[in-house]
């Protein structure tokens, strides 16, 4: 039988595992239900270990990545903010930019008025200004 310190660092090495899946799929519609999938785990079970290893829960640490994206590409110059939600996972332009001000307390186009400092602070910081 493993030890509890084996268990920590095997379902440590299993939420890694899901970060980075969620990393490379993150424009793919991503669930607990499919991330649980991944790790090997119940939901509930995956829920409480995510939390524990991230401090966050997966769906919020998705959200937060799909953000932290769409902020880069409106930082790099990105013309339409249409296209950058859908390009990072949003059905819509109004869904897109509601989970964007709660964020970061910003719309996208107040946000792209940021200077680039101001902006790579806010998303550093990853929550509102």
């Amino acid at each position: 039988m493993a030890t509890y310190t084996q268990r920590m660092q095997d379902h440590l090495e299993q939420i890694k595992n899901v970060t980075q899946y969620i990393r490379e799929h993150i424009n793919e519609p991503l669930n607990r239900e499919s991330l649980a999938e991944v790790a090997g785990f119940s939901v509930p079970h995956f829920h409480r270990i995510f939390i524990a290893n991230t401090g966050e829960s997966a769906v919020s640490y998705v959200r937060r990545m799909r953000l932290e994206r769409a902020g880069r590409k409106l930082r790099m110059g990105a013309v339409d903010i249409t296209e950058v939600a859908l390009a990072t996972g949003y059905d819509s332009h109004a869904a897109f930019g509601r989970a964007f001000k709660q964020q970061y307390g910003l719309s996208p186009s107040e946000f792209r008025q940021l200077s680039c400092r101001e902006a790579t602070q806010l998303l550093t910081r990853g929550f509102k200004k």
